[in-house]
Order: C-alpha cells, then structure tokens, then sequence
C-alpha cells in the first residue's frame, strides 16, 4: 500500500509538470467549485469529498458503491448551451461528467443523460455515452449524427483513438473541455477533439438538465476534478427563461413558489415556441452563472424588505439595460421604496409600496378588462377567480410608459380592514369609493429595448389550473423574453390535478381533498368551452 501512494505522488507530480496551464483569464469562465469544501454539490458523503483542493469521489474493498453514485451541482438548476472546463485525474475504474441530464426517480444521487466519459484504461475516455440512456453516441475520433432511431451514426472523423489516448496521462491531471450547443456537442481532452456529435433525435435528445460527476460501481477507484469552470453560451434557436423560486412561505397551497415555478415552466417548454428555462430555488442563485445567458428572469417570492432581488439590484440593472426581461409575481412585486423600489419603476413600471398598495383577498367580477391590443392579453379573456389580488400600486408617474393589461374595478369588500401597512389608507380608499380601474397586471416597453412585467395575483396555487389566469401569466412571460406571443395565446396544453400536486415544498396535509381541486377545473374548462 505504501509503495503504491508512492508512485500515486510521482504519478501525479509529473502529471502537473506536463499537463497543459489553465489560462488566468479564461474569456467568461466562472468557477463553480471553491477548492475549499462541496457547498453547493450534493453526493453520498460516505464516498465524496474535498482533498487536494479538488472534488474527490473514492471506493474501497471495505466500502464499495452497489451501484453508480453520482454528486450532483445543486447550486446550477440546470445546464443548457454551455462550456466546461476542469482538470481531472483517476486511479482505477471508470468515471465521467454528466450534462444536460436527469436524476432518475425514486434512486438517490443516480443520474442519466449525456455523459462525457473517464476512464483509467485505454478506450473510454472521451467518448460520449448516454447514462441509463441510448449507449454509447460516439466512439472516440468519431463524427456522428443521432437520429430519431436513437442510434448514431458515424459521418466522419476527428482523429485517431489511439493517438488521442496517448496524450492521456495515465493517474495524472488532464484537461477536459466539454460544448454543447443547440444538438452539437463537442468532447476535448488536453486541447485534441475526442467526439463531435449532432444529436438529431428529436424525442431522445435533451435541451437541459443537470451537471453532475460519476463514481463508478466495480473495483476500487478514485477520480478526482478540480478547477471546475462554467461559462454559459447563448442558448442556441431558443430563449431562455430563469425563475427564482422563493422559499417555503405560507403552508401547502399558498405562495407555493416552487411548485407554481416549475408548473410555469414546463408550460412554457411544452409551448413549442422555442423556451428554455431553469428553476432556481430558494431564492437568489448561488450560480454564478445563472443569469449570463438568461432572456428573462421571473421572480416568484415573497417581498418586502426580505425581497430575493434586494441584495442584487446593481448585478441585475446592467442586464436590463441590455434588454433582459424582468418579471414579478404576487407578492414579489413588493419591495422598499428608495433603491429597489426606483429599480422596479424602471424595470416593470411598477411596484406594490408599503402603506399605500394593499392585499385583500377578492374575486375581481365588476369590470373586469384586458388589454386588446397587447400581445400579453393574446387569448385571453376577462375571468375571475378568488385570490390575494394586491392593488393601488406605486406606478411611474402619469403611468409613462406602463401598459395595463389586466383590471378590474375593487368592490366596497376590498376595504373592510382598519388602515395599515398593507390594509388600506385615504388614498386607495377614495380611489375604491370612485370607481377607479385596479391594475392586477402591468407590463412596460423600455426605451433600452428591455421588457418587465408585474402580476398581483398568484397567492392561490390551484389558481394555475384557471386556463385564462394561466396564459396570461405565460404569455407575460414569453412576451419579456423576446417571444412573440401566439395570436391564441401560450399554451402547453391542460393542467390536470396531478400536475398542480407536483413540486411542492410543504408536505399535504391528511385532510387535502385533491377532489375538490378536480371539480374545480372542471367547472372552469366548462365555462371556458361555454364562453
């Protein structure tokens, strides 16, 4: 044993000697691994950790793993068009880098997907494997197209497998390079192409999904990855979508960020309209990455002074100013006046202000308008629902440059509290007593080419079944990412109970009826196909 960790230490100080330096300045590469501990990566502790400033997962006779384990980047919701760069090096066995990829249900730290593959031997590394997937997707050296048979085929050549292995240190560092891009990806080891792959295979290939590294099942073994960059790419033929998801907030069914983000989004993935996303939860990233090649970011969170953004104005302002959409929902749309509340005039158009907006909870029925000539209000009809509709908000003055989209006139019942921070004052109490049009959602054109969006409603999650309260919320969002909204709206397709049950991050409690729920939807598909 101990002349084995030897030659492991002379293995590795040549290795250092010879392996190619990672630039200093690397064009737009943000590191997404401190060196320092596995914040941020989530792994089985009894087989991953930090040693040597690098993510070091091991197996032993006395303690193997049954089956392949994997850590997973828990800090990146998802990765879509990209460029990663790490120096790896393994002792034994086989290993790899999982992207675009997918847990599998119900098995801890198990993933499959793309792989680019590592290996100890002389055949694998390189190479592009699917993981509980399709197999191998190209040898190394190979040129392939996958086809919607899911089986590649080889259209050309990269080089000679043989004489890329040779430029792999054996248990030494080793470059790894890894682009994906739109259905093109691309495999390089020490600065030499191993792979290039169009993946044509409409239902098999993938868009998106997690970052992850594997340890293997088999004999002992140990890999390890350091300087572990990431630099997002412009997400090829598509817009991208970033939600932040706030955290568990007002008990199953109320607020329920997460399982109304992730709801939203896959109705927009499923639009055919060309929308990626990625749902970031609780609250602000810890990706480094996660806005540089966002179209859009929606905010689903609880607000106030506690608001996600608060601490983020100056990193998300110069992304507005060239042209990232900004959106809010219920009571996102709340923050302090001064700082971010200015930020939100300009971004959105406007914001609900403590002590002068208020959030009853009401059916808008009297009035109820939307917008005709707003690709927002496409498909979408005057509905009502019961819900914490916010309203008297603080709005750019004279509304300059803020477009109404959704309204309703607030009935005497909205005004039943005692004056308060957010129950009602002389001002909304005299503007209810005329008559005036609420604005329950705005939206605003900036003169930097920008968009930005504000919607009061959203307290209610089984709301998202409401066919018309939900287009209206995706068409917003489609519409501040540079989509252009449908003429019958955004839609991908009925939400049923099981759809709205998923996700959530409080448990359900014993007495939730799903049933009720069911009726519910019913009702309102009747009335839609009535109307």
């Amino acid at each position: 044993m101990r002349d084995s960790r030897m030659i492991f230490a002379l293995v590795t100080l040549f290795a250092c000697l010879a392996a190619p330096a990672l630039a200093a300045d690397d064009g737009g590469f943000k590191a997404i691994f401190d060196s320092q501990d596995l914040k941020g990566w989530d792994g089985n502790p009894d087989f991953w950790r930090v040693e040597d400033g690098a993510i070091t997962g091991q197996t032993t006779d006395e303690k193997p793993t049954r089956g392949n384990t994997f850590i997973i980047w828990r800090d990146g919701a998802s990765v879509d068009d990209f460029e990663l760069k790490l120096e790896y090096r393994i002792v034994g066995g086989n290993s790899g880098i999982q992207y675009r990829s997918f847990e599998v249900p119900g098995e801890k730290w198990v993933v499959g997907g793309y792989q680019a593959d590592i290996d100890s031997g002389d055949r694998f590394s390189g190479i592009l494997y699917g993981e509980r997937d399709r197999g191998v997707l190209a040898e190394r050296g190979q040129k392939t197209t996958i086809g919607d048979d899911h089986k590649p085929r080889v259209t050309g050549s990269v080089g000679d497998s043989a004489e890329i292995q040779s430029k792999i240190a054996k248990e030494g560092w080793n470059a790894y390079h890894v682009i994906a891009r739109g259905n093109k990806l691309v495999h390089k080891l020490n600065g030499v192409t191993t792979v290039e792959v169009t993946d044509d295979d409409a239902k098999g290939r993938r868009r998106s999904g997690i970052l992850a590294f594997q340890l293997h099942a088999g004999p002992p073994m140990k890999v390890q990855f350091k300087d572990v960059r990431l630099k997002r790419l412009p997400v090829e033929g598509a817009r991208k979508v970033v939600f932040v998801a706030g955290h568990r907030s007002h008990g199953f069914g109320s607020h329920d960020h997460s399982a109304g983000c992730k709801l939203l989004a896959r109705q927009l993935e499923a639009s055919g309209l060309g929308l990626v996303t990625s749902v970031y939860y609780p609250d602000w990233p810890s990706d480094p990455t996660a806005l540089d090649n966002a179209n859009a970011v929606v905010v689903y969170s609880d607000g106030g002074g506690g608001h996600p953004i608060a601490n983020h104005v100056d990193e998300v302002a110069p992304l507005a100013k060239k042209g990232l959409g900004v959106g809010f929902i219920h009571y996102a749309v709340e923050v302090e006046k001064g700082k971010v509340g200015d930020a939100f005039l300009e971004w959105t158009g406007g914001y609900f202000e403590r002590k002068r907006s208020v959030n009853p909870h009401w059916t808008p029925e009297k009035s109820v308008t939307v917008a005709k000539d707003h690709p927002i209000a496409r498909g979408v009809r005057p509905y009502s629902v019961n819900d914490e509709w916010y309203f008297f908000m603080r709005f750019r003055p004279n509304m300059e440059g803020v477009t109404p989209i959704f309204s309703a006139v607030a009935g005497p019942d909205t005004m039943t509290r005692p004056d308060g921070d957010h129950s009602g004052n002389p001002d909304v109490r005299a503007s209810v007593a005329r008559g005036d049009l609420q604005h329950l959602l705005w939206a605003r054109e900036r003169p930097d080419g920008g968009r930005g969006f504000g919607f009061t409603g959203g307290h209610v999650h089984w709301n998202w079944g409401h066919p018309d309260h939900r287009k209206l919320v995706t068409n917003a969002i489609a519409w501040i990412a540079g989509v252009e909204v449908p003429a019958g709206g955004v839609s991908g397709g009925p939400v049923t109970v099981e759809d709205l049950l998923r996700d959530h991050d409080e448990e359900r409690p014993r007495d939730f009826k799903p049933e009720a729920v069911q009726r519910q939807l019913e009702a309102w598909s009747k009335a839609s196909a009535g109307s």
